[in-house]
């Protein structure tokens, strides 16, 4: 039986930005694994990994699909039926292609697995929806540059379910059908290699940035496309920060519940001057572009340090303030509270900078990373004296002892309330070990 409701489909470039994606509410997630993935910038997922994220996926109730929609050659054509048994004996729900000839011979390989049509398709008519339906897609991706009237038009026309891109950046020529990159830089996006040039300053008749357009949202229009016809909300972005995964998510969900999606967090996370809605409401005029400014930076530093928290924020972990203090000829040191506990940790002495020095970005970076430990990073104040270096390698030792110390020193405080909670009476007892496994 088909899902009637509507799905929110968010990018998952590897491990880090699945769980943001399935933490903050998407319906599916989509990834690329070490073949034929548009993407060739990721990570990637290996089969061993690829297996742990559909375990992951479907132990939330979530679904999985994975691309497949580069441009094969014969090699890799050769590989494509065995490789799509193996995803499909692992679990995951869905493949994407974008060659027709992909299409049928997956079909025949695999009947078993659901085949989705992907954007590099360029479908834009009900006709080429319903004879790719009938060759055994169950799902295309339309275009991005189509208009309101023409995704109600093709939704109408087809049994086929639609997906329709509704946030992230769009590129210059047709759904990516572009030799660009290819011919200036030998990185072909037709392979998943896109060097992105035409974010360049390109003139045209003195207007700098003749390329590059700003990035789409169509995050507050999702009732109106669910009233369309359209099945699911995709968010592009698989080269994109967990943060912006989440702030995505968010905004559909929230569209979705018939609030007012959060579009100052979504900019501010990441914009190209602000987002436009042109191809779908017609008005395709110069509005529409825009580049990445200064601005635009500076507005992502102030929420990403709040949204990044949140993304690491797992159901039974305990948020962490830390301070770092980097001083000329004195052991940098790390204090970490809990609210309730305080410790503080000394460190190498940090060095002058022959580079980059150590800033809050780069520290961030390293004291962020708290997997294994009941804590997550909360808040970070930085007093770093002027062109310092501490390497990455002493930051990440810093860290693991000062959480180290936190969880014994919480601990330690735990067995001792335990210990007096026995000595007055069974009842005080059983609070104080419910306190402690909350």
């Amino acid at each position: 039986m088909i899902d009637k409701k509507p799905e929110v489909l968010a990018p998952a470039g590897d491990r880090e930005r699945l769980e943001a994606a399935l933490r903050f509410g998407a319906d599916a997630v989509y990834l690329g694994g070490k073949l034929f993935n548009m993407r060739a910038g990721t990570r990637s997922f290996t089969q061993e990994e690829l297996a742990e994220a559909v375990k992951l996926t479907h132990q939330m109730g979530k679904r999985l699909y994975l691309t497949c929609n580069t441009l094969l050659n014969n090699e890799e054509a050769d590989l494509l039926p065995r490789y799509l048994a193996e995803v499909h004996e692992m679990g995951v729900d869905a493949a994407i292609v974008s060659d027709i000839g992909v299409l049928m011979a997956a079909h025949r390989a695999v009947p078993e697995l659901e085949l989705h049509i992907s954007t590099q398709a360029g479908v834009t008519n009900w006709l080429t929806a319903t004879e790719l339906h009938r060759l055994g897609a169950k799902r295309v991706v339309l275009a991005r540059e189509l208009s309101k009237e023409e995704i109600a038009a093709i939704c109408a026309g087809t049994s086929m379910r639609c997906e329709v891109f509704v946030h992230g950046a769009l590129c210059m020529s047709v759904s990516g059908q572009c030799y660009l990159s290819s011919v200036l830089g030998e990185r072909s996006g037709n392979r998943g290699r896109c060097a992105q040039p035409c974010r360049l300053d390109f003139k045209s008749h003195g207007r700098g940035y003749a390329l590059s357009l700003k990035d789409l949202t169509l995050t507050d229009r999702l009732r109106e496309l669910e009233a369309l016809g359209v099945a699911s909300f995709k968010i592009e972005g698989r080269l994109k920060r967990p943060e912006y995964v989440a702030a995505a998510v968010t905004a559909c969900r929230q569209s979705l519940a018939g609030e007012v999606p959060d579009l100052e967090t979504l900019r501010s996370v990441f914009s190209r001057s602000g987002f436009t809605d042109g191809y779908y409401t017609g008005q395709r005029d110069l509005s529409m572009f825009g580049t990445r400014t200064r601005e635009d930076a500076a507005a992502a530093a102030e929420v990403l340090g709040k949204l990044s928290a949140l993304t690491r924020n797992e159901v039974g972990r305990l948020p962490v303030d830390m301070v770092l203090t980097m001083a000329p000829g004195e052991p940098a040191a790390l204090a970490v509270t809990d609210g309730t506990h305080r410790v503080e940790v000394a460190g190498e002495v940090p060095q002058t900078a022959l580079t980059r020095p150590t800033d809050e970005e780069l520290a961030r970076r390293a004291l962020e990373k708290c997997g294994g430990t009941p804590f997550y990073l909360q808040n970070l104040t930085c007093h770093i004296g002027e062109g310092l270096m501490l390497p990455l390698s002493a930051l990440n030792r810093l860290r693991a002892a000062a959480l180290i110390s936190l969880a014994l020193f919480a601990a330690c405080f735990v067995l001792s309330y335990v210990v007096c909670a026995l000595s007055a009476g069974s009842l005080q007892f059983w609070h104080a070990w419910g306190w402690f496994q909350n």
